[in-house]
């Protein structure tokens, strides 16, 4: 165990910083198994008007480590044990946290732009760019690593299966969210899998997207309210 906690350093990382992040959530919430909406407002999750209307932006990253429930975080620390450790074996450990960044960041800003006015919380944009990156990266490398393919859509079907059951239980998750990470992932695997110098530029980019992306959301967000 503990030589396997040293291999994937990263990815046990998250998901300690995640489980005690949601122990604090649960604290406030003076709930173990289902956090009070309120209080995960209060600690950073996204809500339209206050993220956009407010210009509290931070709140695309601090909702990236609040869970609404055990559920929730059970299932999402799963998928990320499955597929983190795994991206770790293919990516360095600047390109795969760059990716779990972006598209948890984008991811949120996605599910900002369909469902306004919910709360949203939860790693699973991220998770999902982690294995859109995994994708990516067996895109890229599809001649060399064929043997491989079969092994990653078993892993593919478990991470849908489970994102599938954490989507229609819980109501403050959002399939949006998903798809943006997972695109955000497919790109960034595809680009640094060919040339990881091109970590740079893929962070250029994605700044650059969040910021363009944040003020269209600014401006739809005030054009609702005329």
């Amino acid at each position: 165990m503990i030589e396997d906690i040293k291999r994937y350093k990263l990815t046990y990382a998250l998901i300690i910083l995640n489980s005690i992040i949601y122990l604090f959530s649960a604290f406030f919430s003076h709930n173990f198994t289902d956090m009070d909406m309120r209080t995960l407002v209060d600690m950073g999750a996204l809500y339209g008007s206050y993220t956009v209307l407010q210009g509290a932006w931070w709140r695309l990253f601090t909702a990236m480590f609040l869970h609404a429930g055990m559920t929730h975080i059970l299932m999402n620390m799963f998928s990320l044990y499955i597929v983190g450790r795994a991206a770790e074996i293919y990516f360095d450990t600047k390109s795969y946290l760059s990716i779990y960044l972006f598209s948890g960041l984008l991811g949120g800003l996605a599910s900002l732009y369909m469902h306004p006015d919910s709360v949203g919380v939860g790693a699973s944009g991220a998770i999902f760019g982690i294995f859109g990156a995994l994708a990516g990266f067996f895109l890229a490398n599809r001649d060399k690593i064929a043997s491989h393919a079969r092994a990653f859509m078993k892993d593919f079907a478990i991470i849908i299966g489970i994102n599938l059951v954490i989507g229609f239980s819980i109501p403050s998750i959002d399939v949006s969210a998903h798809i943006g990470g997972l695109v955000v992932g497919l790109v960034g695997g595809f680009v640094l899998s060919k040339d990881p110098k091109w970590l740079l530029a893929y962070n250029a980019v994605m700044v650059l997207l969040i910021i363009l992306s944040g003020r269209y959301l600014a401006g739809e967000y005030v054009s609702s309210l005329v």
